[in-house]
């Protein structure tokens, strides 16, 4: 299993960035899928999560600028994201699990997730 991202960078607060995770070796039609992140000097945060009955869950603090999403045939998985702040700042992984359905709670997700990509890097700045 591989999971690849890309599409970091840096850009101004409110700018616009969409990451992308290629992954090989499960079928994300059938899995789990996620975006995590983690800021400097902090532990590593859900951002949301899509199942394989499109269900979607956000962290709250990025409910209405986030987008996830996917493409199946192509096996990748996106994080559209809006009216980017500072706070935003950090190293955005994605994660992949071939059970079916996400945990109901992001909060408690990390550890259900057994495949990582190696992160890309966001940073929001003036």
């Amino acid at each position: 299993v591989q999971l690849v991202e890309s599409g970091g960078g840096s850009v101004q607060p409110g700018g616009s960035l969409t990451l992308s995770c290629t992954i090989s070796g499960i079928t994300m039609s059938n899995a789990c899928v996620a975006w995590f992140r983690q800021a400097p000097g902090k532990e590593r945060e859900e951002v949301a999560s899509i199942d394989s009955d499109k269900t979607i869950l956000y962290a709250e603090a990025v409910k209405g600028r986030f987008t996830i999403s996917r493409h199946t045939t192509a096996n990748t998985l996106f994080l559209q994201m809006v009216n980017l702040k500072p706070e935003d700042t950090g190293t955005y992984y994605c994660a992949a699990d071939p059970f079916p359905m996400c945990p109901s709670r992001l909060e408690t997700a990390q550890s259900f997730f057994n495949h990582w990509g190696q992160g890309t890097q966001v940073t929001v700045s003036s």
